[in-house]
């Protein structure tokens, strides 16, 4: 018996998974299977009403009409509200013929008023259901919605770099929203010589810009790395431009880098400045690389800026989220975040994108940082033998520690 009962576990545990997939798909299978417990479980309610009107009152239908809000679409949730109409009609007939045969007052003012918010949450519940516009129950939306975003998201993952390259990036939506208006999307070329990134920030905040941000990852996640940044610009903004936005504008700034040679060039759509740390000098420099916000005019003015990256350098991009706050401005916020990631970086690159965002000012707007180093790959110091035995063991591990990397 349980040698039986362990072989059909896995038909079992592989069919309720089938029925939960339908579910999350909004299948009509899928709803009509959850109808159907619910339906069921309507049923033990009502013969337990039946049996004992005090333990399960009628107030008690009010659980399965709440499961059918979250799990089911209109058509089913209509079905299901009938259903318990019936039932508590039923459950509450009963309760009145024994209450009036046993000499009480059958219908009080409490069991009537009782009888009325159920029926007022039953209408509440139809009518939110009927105002979806995506026709799918609140979870099955957001479950979509989700889903959505984590694909068009994972366009935004940089792939796995080349040995002496590092990408870090962070994000913090405004008020802690799961959707912001910032967004990364990334290529890198199979041969994995090329890597280009852009940046965007769609105009707005939080939730309010986080469809336009949506639409817009999913254009420009499918046009890099085929077009030339000038192009995919160009085309990014001949999206915005046809989409009729209130606020339909966003901006951008892309960089392309050449792996084997750290030769990179920078475009830049009314984004605030790249910075450029030098390792040489030990600072953050400001790119020069300018440009107009797509989505604003038919031709916008883009201008590139190009360089190369020696080991140890780096490139951070950022949205204005980051450096602009009500009590600061913009040019302000550009030298603060300069002296901030230059005492970050002291320390080393390791989480920096994330420590310099954890230092802003909490403000209203997006914010997003993304960084590109060249660490470079460690060089073991070779010693000749003689030289390796006047050193103790400790000055030995002192020079491993100082090779460059």
């Amino acid at each position: 018996m349980t040698s039986r009962f362990r072989r059909a576990l896995p038909g079992v545990a592989g069919y309720l998974d089938d029925r939960i997939v339908r579910w999350r798909t909004g299948t009509a299978e899928g709803q009509v299977a959850v109808l159907s417990v619910l339906i069921a479980m309507c049923a033990a309610l009502l013969v337990g009403s039946l049996a004992s009107y005090d333990t399960f009152p009628a107030p008690v239908f009010v659980i399965p009409l709440l499961l059918g809000a979250m799990a089911l679409r209109y058509r089913t949730l209509l079905t299901l509200v009938l259903v318990i109409v019936v039932c508590v009609a039923v459950a509450v007939t009963r309760q009145y013929v024994v209450a009036v045969a046993d000499g009480d007052q059958g219908l009080t003012a409490s069991r009537v008023s009782t009888l009325v918010v159920l029926a007022l949450a039953a209408a509440i519940v139809l009518y939110e259901s009927s105002r979806r516009r995506s026709g799918l129950p609140g979870p099955l939306g957001e479950a979509m919605l989700i889903d959505l975003r984590d694909k068009l998201q994972a366009q935004g993952l940089v792939p796995q770099l080349p040995e002496g390259w590092d990408s870090q990036s962070a994000m913090l939506s405004a008020g802690g929203a799961k959707f912001a208006g910032d967004f990364l999307v990334a290529n890198l070329t199979e041969d994995e010589t090329r890597l280009e990134m852009v940046l965007v920030d769609v105009c707005g905040k939080g939730v309010g810009a986080g469809t336009q941000s949506l639409q817009f990852a999913g254009a420009l996640g499918g046009l890099i790395g085929a077009l030339p940044p000038l192009g995919l610009f160009a085309a990014g903004n001949d999206f915005l431009l046809r989409q009729h936005w209130d606020e339909g504008f966003a901006t951008a700034v892309h960089v392309s880098v050449d792996l084997a040679t750290g030769d990179y060039s920078i475009t830049n759509a009314g984004h605030p400045p790249a910075l450029r740390w030098n390792a040489a000098s030990g600072d953050w420099e400001i790119d020069g690389a300018r440009g107009t916000a797509l989505g604003i005019t038919q031709r916008p003015d883009l201008h590139q800026t190009v360089g190369r990256l020696e080991t140890g350098d780096a490139l951070m991009f950022y949205t204005d989220g980051v450096v602009e706050t009500r009590t600061q401005d913009f040019t302000t916020g550009i030298e603060w975040l300069r002296d901030a990631a230059r005492t970050v970086v002291a320390s080393g690159f390791d989480q920096a994108a994330r420590r310099i965002i954890k230092l802003v000012s909490s403000g209203d707007d997006d914010r997003a940082v993304l960084i590109l180093s060249r660490p470079g790959v460690a060089v073991p110091l070779v010693l000749e033998a003689p030289e390796l035995e006047r050193l103790p063991a400790n000055d030995a591990a002192v020079n491993e520690e100082r090779a460059p990397r």
